[in-house]
Order: structure tokens, then C-alpha cells, then sequence
């Protein structure tokens, strides 16, 4: 009440016109709260029972003078709570004030995050993806529009808007900003956008044009986006801005149901391809639905939390740095997980932990952070020691920004995934989530070889390690009046068996299939055969058995198949390439 005589949280609920950005250097903060004041489901979280908190002049003694919000930080909810006391200067506000003089919500929504961070000044730099993932739990995306040559390329310039609309309309949030790239920080270019300064997008939109426009637009629709400056003013001046002459060709019903206003209140259209030439750096939040009661695609989510950790001990070292440091690059917290379908498509987010509360002791930057996946033996239960057989299939963006995010289609099969720092010896907590379309069964791998038991004891304890990769078959016998078969891989060790997924119609299959043996009984061999898949039988089409000991070669060998019996069975048509490694360190594959 000393700013004003009627306070209030909230006055006639929530908008993106809301609020202007102080004299704080957080337009990143605030654009994200322009974001978040579009959907009131996910404000309603962040501000939660708000009607209670409200300020009540006929009740004035049930006012507490606190507050409450709620933050999403590591995969749980935080509550923060703060007082009514907010900075001024000559009775104003210096920092996050609404365009209402007696709302609030925003200005102690930004003392509550700065109160997380540990002070105003933390909140001064940063980015609205950080922000946007704090209200919600969402997973964020950073996209360059210039590395990606979106402003050149059509065909890929319409994929991203398509992707864009999609993340817009199912409660995901978008951010943008242009590169300083030597310029000065919030100068102003020629058509009136800011350098380095975060504009939310509002709205995307396809323009349906009248039939009478087609000839002079060459199009029957032009694809649209709505920004909004955190200002609250200095807008667009190019084509499509609020008072261009384009918009006299766009039917009154069409700009009512745009909403637009001409009006230098910050928010403004353009041209999607003049969007991607003028800006360079997007923030996608996605927010992944792993609700079953929806009509749009139902995720399933696996979630960790680790930690970077050094020890001079190797097989306890957690903090290897990236892939490049090949010495210690498997000395990282390795987790795996399964691909069930034939292939499925896989997102992937690694968030290290807010380093913005250590800024007042210098030390507030995020570290550079990424990750690798590798494709591994489909029945691999121990840590990775060394890479030989096991396929690089993907790698991350290597980013200092809090989150680094990867979508991948994935064959099926079982897939390690390493989050690593840059450089070794990084200690950081981060968060690793992924979603996949079936359950992926995502855990860490902790253990390096099988334990000793009671059951060990009885039955033996391993002695040697086998890696076994059948990589194809060729000139198999035929099975079909075609000449072809349905043949798949089975490896055997001990009691001990993998089968690979069936290739049809081929005398020439390609395997790629992977596993990994503990075995007790060394002398026991192991036997690949090749099966032909038959509806009432299926049919043994020829086998190789190895020794596999650690002095057997460990390059690539093309192998006979013979039928059964011992090493000098009778040689049947077909040969298969394989890779076998083994050693008697159980520790060292």
C-alpha cells in the first residue's frame, strides 16, 4: 500500500502485455514471462491458489504480506516464498513492473526468482529457455537460424515453421534473439529490431489471402509469427509491421482475428522467411505429453539424476570429459536403455544444474555440456570399459547453455547414453531425461563386472569376458522358390543365448548384432548359427564355433559355416564376418 491504495496480485487475469522490464538486464526473464502468461494452466502452477493470495480489502486482516510461487528445479516442484517488500526508487518500481499500476504479480513473481538464483544481480543476463523451463518442467530446444541456413533454405525454412506452429498450439513456448556478433549489446538495427535481446513469440499463424491477392502475392496464404518486445515498445518496421501498407490488402474479419492493433505496445507480425534472415537464435520449449488421457501423441518418460564427480581412482572417476579425451571419456556416469519397437523416435535432455547462485563467488558461467549414445550388446548389464564393436550413433550439440537437447530415430536394440562436461574434471549435478514412444527401462549402468555371491560360490564365478559382433552372412543356401530366405543370427555361450530380429527375403543379411558373455567354463565355445524363420520349423542353415580366447585375432574374420559337429563338420554353403574379443580381465570390455 505504500506504492499504491488498492494492491492487487492480479488485475482481470493474466496477459503478455502485462509488464515492462526494469533497469535489470533480464529481458530474457521477462520475455519468458510473456510466454508463460498465454497459458493459464501452466501461470496457475507457478502462482498457485492465487485467489488466496489475493489481496482482500474487506478482509485486510488475513493478509500475511507473503507470497508463494512454485519453480520446477531437477525434476521436482520448489516452493519459494517472499515478502511484500519490493526495491523502488522516488516510489516506482526499478525493476519488473506491470502496465497496471496496482498489479503485482509480476514484480514478485521476479523477486521470488531472483530469491532462487540468490540475489537481482544473478537474474542480470541470460536466457528465456532457463526461464520457460523453471515454469514448467519443459524441455528445452536452442536452434540457429544461421548455422542452419533457415533464411536460405525453403524446404527447411518451412519444416521448421511447421515445427514451430505444432510446439505453439500443444502449450510449448518459443523464444528468439539476434547475435551481437561484434555489434553493441541493445543497439538498434535499421527496421527496428534490438541486438542481443529476447523477443517471445505470441503467435504463429498461417494468412489466408482473398482470391483477388493471389496474382500479386503469388500465394494463396503467407506464413506469419508474432513477437513481443519485453519493452513494451520499439517494435518491427518492415513488412508487415502494424501500420504497413500490406495490411490494407488483408480483409478487416482477418486482422480482428489476428489480433492486431496498431499500437507501439512491443508486440508486432512479420514474414516468417524475414523472422529467419533477421534473427539467429531460437529457444523451443517443448512440453512433452506423457499424459495417456490425450488426443496428440503420449510419451514415455525416464528420468536420472546424476552427477560429474572426479576420483583418482579410473573405475571410480564419474568426470571424463567428452569424447575427444579418449583415455578417460568412459569414466563418465554411463546410463542405458532399450529400443523395443523396429525403430522409434527418442528425445533427449540434459540439463546440468543452476549455476547462477554461485555468481557472487565468481563462478556463475554453465559449463559446456553434451552427450554421446552408442549402440551396444543387446544383452550388456556392466559399465563400458573400452569401445570396439559398440556403434556411435549419435552426438549432441557440445553448448554452455543449461540444457542440451537431441531427437533421434533409434533401431532397435539396447543403447548406452554418456553425459559428459567438455573438459575432464568438471564437478556438476545434471538431470537426464528421455522420452520414447513404448517404456525405454532408462537406468544407470554403476557396476563394472559381475559380483561375487553366495551363488558364485556354488556355481562359479566368471573367468572370462567375450564381445561377439556378427556383422552379416552372405551366400546363404536358398529356401524359396524366389531364391531367397528369412534367415537370423543365434549366439550361444554355456546355457547362455541371443537371438538376432529376423532379415527376410536375403541370402545376404546384415546383422549387426551385438553381445557381450561372462563365462565360467572358458573351455566351453562359443557357437554362432544362422536360422532360416519358417512358419512350422525353422531351419538350421550352418554355424561356426570359436574358442574365443583373449590370443584369438581381434580383427574382423569371414567365416565358414559347417553343419553340426565338431571343428571339421562338413562345410555347408554361406560364410559369416564376425568380431570376437575376449579377455580375462573382466573389467577391461
Amino acid at each position: 500500500q505504500d506504492l499504491c491504495d488498492d494492491p492487487h496480485l492480479l488485475v482481470n487475469g493474466m496477459s503478455s502485455h502485462d509488464f515492462h522490464q526494469g533497469k535489470l538486464g533480464n529481458c530474457w526473464f521477462v520475455a519468458a514471462c510473456s510466454c508463460l502468461a498465454l497459458r493459464k494452466s501452466l501461470w496457475q502452477q507457478v502462482i498457485p491458489d492465487y485467489n488466496e493470495q489475493e489481496w482482500d480489502p474487506k478482509s485486510p486482516g488475513k493478509y500475511a504480506g507473503i507470497f508463494r510461487f512454485r519453480f520446477w528445479r531437477f525434476g521436482e516442484w520448489t516452493e519459494v516464498v517472499v515478502d511484500d517488500l519490493l526495491p523502488t526508487e522516488n516510489g516506482e518500481l526499478i525493476y519488473c513492473r506491470s502496465n497496471v499500476r496496482n498489479e503485482f504479480w509480476s514484480a514478485l513473481l521476479e523477486k521470488a526468482y531472483a530469491k532462487l538464483a540468490g540475489s537481482y544481480q544473478a537474474l542480470d543476463g541470460g536466457c528465456a529457455a532457463e526461464a520457460l523451463v523453471d515454469f514448467t518442467g519443459a524441455v528445452a530446444e536452442s536452434v540457429n537460424l544461421a548455422e542452419g541456413k533457415y533464411g536460405e533454405v525453403i524446404s527447411e525454412q518451412m519444416k521448421l515453421f511447421e515445427d514451430l506452429m505444432k510446439v505453439h498450439k500443444r502449450g510449448g513456448f518459443i523464444s528468439c534473439s539476434i547475435s551481437s556478433s561484434g555489434r553493441p549489446s541493445e543497439a538498434e538495427l535499421e527496421q527496428g529490431l534490438i541486438v542481443g535481446h529476447a523477443y517471445s513469440v505470441t503467435a504463429i499463424r498461417k494468412l489466408r489471402l482473398g482470391e483477388r491477392l493471389v496474382f500479386s502475392f503469388k500465394a494463396e496464404k503467407l506464413f506469419m509469427i508474432r513477437l513481443r518486445n519485453p519493452w513494451g515498445k520499439r517494435e518491427w518496421y518492415g513488412a508487415w509491421s502494424d501500420s504497413s501498407e500490406e495490411w490494407k490488402k488483408v480483409s478487416n474479419s482477418e486482422r480482428k482475428n489476428l489480433g492486431l492493433t496498431v499500437e507501439n505496445d512491443g508486440e508486432f507480425w512479420m514474414t516468417f522467411e524475414d523472422w529467419c534472415k533477421n534473427f539467429t537464435d531460437v529457444d523451443i520449449c517443448r512440453t512433452v505429453n506423457t499424459s495417456y488421457f490425450s488426443i496428440h501423441k503420449t510419451w514415455e518418460k525416464g528420468m536420472m539424476c546424476g552427477a560429474w564427480a572426479e576420483h583418482p581412482e579410473p573405475l571410480l572417476n564419474r568426470s571424463g570429459g567428452c569424447f575427444d579425451n579418449r583415455e578417460t571419456f568412459l569414466q563418465n556416469p554411463q546410463y542405458i536403455f532399450d529400443v523395443k519397437k523396429a525403430e522409434d523416435k527418442v528425445l533427449v535432455s540434459l540439463q546440468q544444474e543452476d549455476r547462477r547462485k554461485y555468481k557472487k563467488e565468481g563462478k556463475g558461467d554453465n559449463i559446456t555440456i553434451g552427450f554421446e549414445i552408442f549402440k551396444v550388446e543387446d544383452n550388456r548389464r556392466y559399465r563400458l570399459h573400452k569401445l570396439t564393436v559398440q556403434e556411435r550413433v549419435a552426438t549432441s550439440p557440445y553448448s554452455n547453455t543449461r540444457s542440451v537437447f537431441l531427437r533421434r530415430r533409434l533401431q532397435r536394440g539396447r543403447y548406452v547414453l554418456i553425459p559428459t562436461t567438455y573438459i575432464p574434471a568438471v564437478p556438476a549435478k545434471f538431470i537426464l531425461r528421455l522420452y520414447t514412444d513404448v517404456p525405454s527401462k532408462l537406468r544407470e549402468l554403476k557396476v563394472d563386472r559381475p559380483k561375487m555371491t553366495c551363488w558364485s560360490l556354488l556355481c562359479g564365478y566368471p573367468r572370462r569376458v567375450t564381445q561377439i559382433k556378427v556383422h552379416s552372412a552372405e551366400g546363404l543356401q536358398k529356401q524359396d522358390r524366389s531364391g531367397g530366405a528369412d534367415p537370423y543370427v543365434l549366439i550361444k555361450c554355456e546355457n547362455q543365448s541371443r537371438r538376432s530380429p529376423v532379415q527376410h527375403d536375403t541370402t545376404s543379411p546384415t546383422f549387426n548384432t551385438q553381445v557381450i558373455f561372462y563365462r565360467r567354463d572358458i573351455d566351453s565355445p562359443v557357437t554362432i548359427q544362422v536360422w532360416n524363420s519358417n512358419l512350422l520349423s525353422d531351419q538350421l542353415l550352418g554355424q561356426a564355433v570359436l574358442a574365443a580366447s583373449p590370443a584369438d585375432p581381434r580383427q574382423q574374420q569371414r567365416l565358414r559355416l559347417r553343419a553340426r559337429g565338431g571343428g571339421e563338420a562338413a562345410e555347408v554353403s554361406g560364410h559369416i564376418t564376425v568380431t570376437v574379443l575376449s579377455s580375462d580381465d573382466l573389467a577391461e570390455l
